[in-house]
């Protein structure tokens, strides 16, 4: 009975370290695609699926896991987060949301061979600095109060004042 116990584990050990190395490593396979009319079926994960989101389902990837999906045919490559489970089509290592495979260009295939790797990494080639940089206003009250004055107004007095000091001096 001992022996048995130990067998199983041991066997459940090296297929679980297999899966996790398996989901580690750069994969090459078939992918293909969800078709437009499964926008809001419930994905494994939950979520719905809509043909414009960038995600995709993976057998080993936890739900959430970025995956960088590269086109080797046209160098296109795409950023697709794992929210459902498959594909469960012998050959194929990944299926794609429609826009995910829109971006890859296969669309017209169907199935096409592309590398699946996992990103740990993204920087976010626009993200906003802490500060934000306000312009300067140039405000003018109704009131009629001298306290705020208009950058045109001050310089049109400016240039005013230099002819009469002109004409003075003349």
């Amino acid at each position: 009975m001992k022996i048995k116990t130990t067998i199983a584990f041991i066997a459940t050990t090296l297929s679980l370290g297999f899966t996790l190395l398996q989901a580690q490593d750069l994969q090459q396979g078939k992918a293909s695609f969800y078709a437009r009319s499964f926008s809001g079926h419930k994905t494994a994960s939950g979520e719905r699926l809509h043909h414009d989101s960038l995600t995709c389902a993976h057998r080993t990837y936890p739900f959430g896991t970025l995956l960088k999906v590269y086109n080797p045919a046209n160098e296109r490559s795409v950023i697709v987060r794992v929210t459902d489970r498959g594909p469960f089509v012998r050959g194929r290592i990944i299926d794609l949301s429609w826009r995910a495979a829109k971006e890859l260009d296969i669309i017209s295939k169907g199935v096409a061979m592309v590398t699946v790797q996992k990103v740990d990494n993204i920087i976010v080639p626009y993200l906003p600095s802490d500060t934000i940089e306000l312009p300067e206003l140039e405000l003018e009250t109704n009131s009629g109060d001298n306290d705020v004055i208009p950058v045109w107004q001050q310089i049109e007095k400016g240039l005013q004042e230099s002819r009469q000091a002109q004409k003075k001096s003349k």
